[in-house]
């Protein structure tokens, strides 16, 4: 594939159509059940980690990739014809991925290969692939990739509503939501990601306000105007469809990306959590000081 092709993680929640129809290569990070180890989406479905997280067993664990993985995605981008890669990673605040893709980019030869920290995880991460692969097909170089998607990042917003917070206890990624723990029995948290860490956005009495409360913050970033893009994360949730019908009248310049929910981001948040990622429009009221910046 000529000119510059896009390299990211598995942590992006791209389905395959997606990873397929964009042109995507995708480096996974490992999920460890106990002794078990399984590489993302190659070895294990999200619909098989969710499976696994209904028994009794030992709660998930996640490691980062190493450099000699982003090096074959680098060299199989040479070798597919590019001029140059794009790496976009997970947040470095809650995965090494980003460090191990760097040092495999200051080792290799052969093509620029530039690495940026999407300061962001799951479909936020996703939505600045998408765009970025767009846009390279379309013929940008990797300078001009590397400023558009820095821009996007600033206006990526990312809520979620979970189950609990006992995955992202365990596994250390509770950062800024930290304080939920002691009435965790009496909530429903609606978290954000903001300066690339889970952080508590709001405390909800049900599940059913939570997410209200969550529809009403995507329906006030695009009051303005149309988001520029929208995808929605189900991790195992009973009441995803009514997500989706509640975000179905929101204005977006692309079509809502519905997916699943996938192991990085899954191991941490849990079952029953639903996930709300998009880009606000550049230039509107709405992409200036908004909560839940993934950047």
């Amino acid at each position: 594939m000529p000119g510059i092709r896009i390299v990211t993680d598995s942590a992006c929640d791209l389905s395959d159509q997606l990873v397929e129809e964009h042109g995507v290569i995708v480096v996974p990070l490992t999920i460890r059940f106990g002794s078990e180890e399984f590489e993302d989406r190659r070895q294990l479905s999200p619909d098989e980690f969710w499976d696994r997280c209904r028994g009794k067993g030992a709660l998930p664990e996640t490691a980062a990739p190493a450099p000699g993985a982003f090096q074959a995605a680098f060299q199989q981008a040479a070798d597919e014809g590019a001029a140059g890669v794009l790496c976009l990673t997970i947040s470095s605040k809650v995965s090494a991925t980003y460090g191990s893709a760097r040092t495999a980019a200051g080792s290799f030869e052969g093509i620029p290969v530039t690495v940026v920290d999407t300061l962001s995880l799951t479909m936020g991460q996703g939505l600045l692939v998408i765009a970025a692969a767009e846009e390279a097909a379309a013929g940008a170089g990797l300078e001009e990739l590397v400023t558009a998607t820095e821009d996007r990042m600033a206006r990526t917003r990312i809520y979620g509503v979970i189950g609990g917070l006992e995955h992202l206890q365990r596994g250390g990624r509770i950062g800024g939501a930290r304080a939920l723990l002691g009435s965790l029995l009496n909530i429903k948290p609606v978290i954000q990601l903001k300066d690339g860490e889970v952080a508590e956005e709001s405390k909800q009495r049900t599940r059913a306000r939570a997410l209200a409360y969550l529809l009403d913050k995507v329906r006030a970033d695009a009051a303005a105007a149309p988001l520029e893009r929208i995808a929605v994360a189900d991790g195992a949730c009973d009441d995803f469809p009514e997500v989706l019908a509640g975000l179905a009248d929101i204005p977006t310049e692309h079509p809502l990306v519905p997916v699943d929910l996938g192991p990085v981001v899954g191991t941490h948040a849990g079952p029953n959590t639903v996930g709300v990622c998009y880009i606000v429009p550049a230039r509107t009221p709405s992409s200036a000081g908004a909560g839940g910046s993934a950047g």
